[in-house]
């Protein structure tokens, strides 16, 4: 993976539960994120076993957090239900007659070129929405239409362009496909087989939640969609997700031109060493990292309103490549 080529445990540390990780590894792994200072929560578990737990500042692990673009990992499993249960005809369906009358007059022609697929890989083409251009498209009146009439940069189905836009129309096609808002398919497809609370977020001027930023979910919520996908969309025995889709969104479909760290359906995908990673990444640290050859998953929350986060989500990166990955791989089973 590109992005990861990278004492004694604190009051407010859940420990003893290190059997499957070796123990002074661990030990150095929460010792060295007790120094950040932007770290709030973490989580290890093994084979679906919580290992060791901290909050470090901030809510308990039960407390909704903004998990900011993490939540476009949230979004693929909603677009992977949706295609199971035959909302969605499939990833290769095109978005503009799902869109219907949302599409601008004006619009590109190649807007009916854009798949569902597109748009969980980043290659709608569109112009992005994210960074500096994020806060224009945030205040107008029409978040659809605005994301629309982007200029096409790259023709659908190409390059890697990062758009929060291009999630946002995911979670609008959902919600005119199935009749029902983001929020109540998430509590439906999600909440309610895991267990886990999915209070309301930010929506647009429509009232469509957006798709891609702003969702709220605790750390432990996190641990159990990180379990779900490690046990390829079947939790508590019951299937969640479609038999194929974890393989299918864990398989690298593009290169972030920025990062350099490649793309699945709403997941970024890596090496540590010779294990293969998988990982939800929101700003300023918004982690769900999945090693599934180990049986180790990992969650870490982050202040998400932080300035010059680079270096900490690096520092995050290099937690799980030198101490939680090689403590797993020297562990007891």
């Amino acid at each position: 993976m590109a992005a990861l080529s990278a004492s004694a445990v604190a009051p407010g540390c859940s420990r003893a539960e290190t059997t499957g990780l070796f123990a002074s590894l661990l030990d150095q792994a929460f010792g060295e994120a007790a120094t950040l200072p932007q770290l709030r929560s973490m989580i290890v578990a093994r084979d679906g076993a919580v290992v060791r737990e901290r909050v470090f500042q901030g809510p308990n692990l039960d407390t909704p957090v903004n998990i900011k673009s993490a939540s476009k990992s949230v979004l693929s499993a909603l677009a992977g239900v949706a295609i199971g249960q035959g909302v969605l005809s499939g990833v290769d369906a095109q978005i503009a007659p799902l869109l219907g009358e949302r599409v601008p007059q004006d619009a590109d022609p190649r807007i009916s070129e854009i798949t569902i697929e597109d748009l969980l890989t980043m290659r709608a083409g569109l112009g992005s929405t994210s960074s500096r251009n994020y806060g224009p498209w945030v205040v107008s009146e029409d978040w659809v239409a605005y994301a629309l009439e982007q200029p096409f940069v790259a023709d659908p189905g190409g390059r890697m362009i990062y758009s929060t836009g291009s999630s946002h129309l995911l979670s609008t096609v959902l919600t005119r496909a199935s009749g029902r808002s983001t929020l109540a398919l998430a509590r439906d497809w999600l909440g309610e087989p895991l267990g886990i609370e999915v209070p309301p977020w930010t929506r647009d001027p429509q009232g469509v939640y957006m798709g891609g930023n702003q969702m709220a979910l605790s750390p432990r919520a996190l641990l159990k969609i990180g379990e779900l996908y490690r046990n390829n969309g079947v939790h508590d025995g019951v299937r969640v997700l479609p038999d194929s889709w974890v393989d299918e969104s864990w398989r690298p479909r593009v290169r972030s031109p920025w990062s350099g760290g490649s793309y699945g359906y709403g997941w970024w995908l890596g090496q540590a060493g010779a294990i293969r990673l998988a990982y939800a990444w929101g700003y300023g640290g918004q982690m769900i990292y999945v090693a599934p050859s180990l049986g180790l998953t990992a969650i870490m929350t982050s202040d998400p309103d932080a300035r010059g986060v680079d270096g900490h989500v690096q520092s995050l990166h290099r937690l799980v490549s030198r101490f939680l990955v090689p403590a797993a791989q020297r562990g007891e089973s």
